[in-house]
């Protein structure tokens, strides 16, 4: 089956043609870094890491690109309230980010380029544009004359006579309202580089454009990013990049919103849940199961309730995994996944109806265990590490397994305190059973059954899970 992508810019979904074969370039809007990141920012990385992740299985060569802002107006009124330099906050912050992506399991991106890094090519860019009459230089600024593109506005599919452009601080000498700006003049106090026009420094979408040319090249395949970025960012990037004379993107792939109360989660609101605070309260790989497995156009709707429920799900997965390799000592991934997986994830990335076939497998896998189907159950083990390696939700992999699903996390300690505590009343329970004392031994059993713990008897020894219904 071929892959299907759904294409914000044609409103369908299009069978994905890379523009080499074998070859995927990938150009996603990363941070703003203004701030560390709530979950609801992970999101976008989270979901395009599972898209790359599956092209690489499909056996593309893939080439990501991340950018960081690590200059824009949030940044600097940040630095203004906190007194601290513009670039000390930028940098924690990046820090941040990136520790975040790698908590949740995410891949390095192949270049993760700062716009502050390329102001050469933003420079070079805006001279093109001038000297081809999209742009003009006013009072320090550069804008872009939107009216000079024709299909200024397709991807967001709006009316340029309906358009209200809100004008930024500064932003002086516009021909017309709804010009952008591509370069703005210094303020006293602010950050500035030098450039033809004078001192100044970027505006948000110009580094984007910038950077995916000087990465990517003219044309590349796919450019990614919140949905909130369609306007005016991404619709601004298509206007710079185009009349720059690129290609630019040839598909544009948008993921939904975290909401919570039905608002987009975002610090303005003070409805935002940082990852680091989150990875205190729940497992990492936890935490990546529920953002990663709804599909990447549906909105999640925060709330503890669904973050039980996904601990509880990912449980009965680890869960049997633990047991089958108690049972065959090991189990590989198997080459290949499973065909009703494949054609979920090549239709649009259905995340959804590929984990239905992930908790099938499960289901098959405990019921060959229950009937002492040794070869079954392996088999069926395999097909779900080679599932769950897509899915980045192996926890038996390297970048799991270590620490039981992500280092740092207060549940990980916890699980370690419980395992000990635990350990020492089994064994006490085993004594009990080898003086042939067994009601004592089955009072200890009940007793921790009563505390929401399931026991289970093992030709490997007793071993204990939390009870998902508890």
């Amino acid at each position: 089956m071929t892959l299907r992508l759904y294409d914000t810019s044609a409103r369908q979904i299009r069978d994905f043609v890379p523009l080499v074969p074998g070859c995927v370039s990938i150009y996603l809007c990363g941070a703003t870094v203004q701030a560390p990141p709530h979950i609801g920012h992970v999101r976008s990385g989270l979901n395009f890491d599972i898209m790359r992740r599956w092209l690489t299985y499909r056996g593309f060569d893939v080439t990501f690109v991340r950018n960081v802002t690590d200059i824009d107006d949030k940044i600097i009124a940040k630095s203004a309230d906190l007194g601290r330099p513009w670039w000390a906050i930028g940098y924690a912050n990046e820090r941040a980010f990136n520790s975040a992506y790698d908590a949740l399991g995410c891949l390095p991106p192949t270049n993760e380029p700062r716009a502050t890094g390329h102001i050469p090519e933003m420079i070079e860019m805006m001279r093109v544009l001038i000297e081809r009459g999209h742009a003009y230089a006013a009072e320090g600024n550069v804008y872009f004359a939107v009216r000079s593109y024709e299909d200024y506005l397709a991807l967001s599919n709006q009316e340029l006579d309906n358009l209200r452009q809100p004008e930024g601080e500064g932003e002086t000498g516009k021909r017309d309202p709804r010009d952008f700006a591509m370069w703005k003049a210094a303020r006293p106090g602010e950050p500035s580089w030098e450039t033809p026009w004078g001192p100044g420094r970027p505006g948000w979408h110009l580094e984007c454009s910038a950077m995916a040319h000087k990465y990517l090249g003219g044309a590349f395949d796919i450019h990614g990013g919140g949905v909130d970025l369609v306007f005016p960012h991404h619709e601004n990037e298509i206007a710079q990049s185009r009349a720059y004379g690129d290609e630019f993107a040839r598909y544009w792939a948008h993921n939904a919103w975290v909401t919570m109360s039905g608002e987009k989660m975002s610090k303005s609101l003070g409805n935002s849940v940082l990852v680091a605070e989150m990875v205190k309260q729940w497992r990492p790989i936890v935490l990546r199961y529920y953002l990663g497995t709804p599909h990447y156009r549906s909105t999640i709707e925060y709330g503890e309730e669904s973050l039980r429920e996904a601990e509880t799900a990912f449980a009965r997965i680890e869960g049997f995994l633990q047991r089958v390799v108690e049972l065959a000592g090991e189990v590989a991934p198997a080459a290949e996944v499973p065909t009703a997986f494949a054609e979920a994830m090549d239709d649009d990335l259905g995340v959804p109806q590929a984990l239905a076939v992930v908790h099938t497998t499960v289901r098959q896998g405990n019921s060959a265990l229950t009937a002492d189907d040794k070869d079954t159950a392996v088999a069926r083990g395999a097909e779900l590490r080679a599932m769950l390696g897509v899915l980045g939700l192996d926890p038996l992999d390297a970048r799991w397994s270590a620490d039981g699903g992500g280092a740092g996390g207060r549940g990980d300690a916890l699980h370690g305190v419980v395992d000990s505590l635990v350990s020492l009343v089994l064994e006490q329970r085993q004594a009990a059973r080898e003086r042939k004392d067994y009601a004592a031994a089955d009072a200890i059993r009940d007793r921790l059954q009563r505390s929401g713990l399931v026991i289970e008897d093992t030709p490997a020894g007793p071993r204990w899970e939390l009870d998902g219904g508890a």
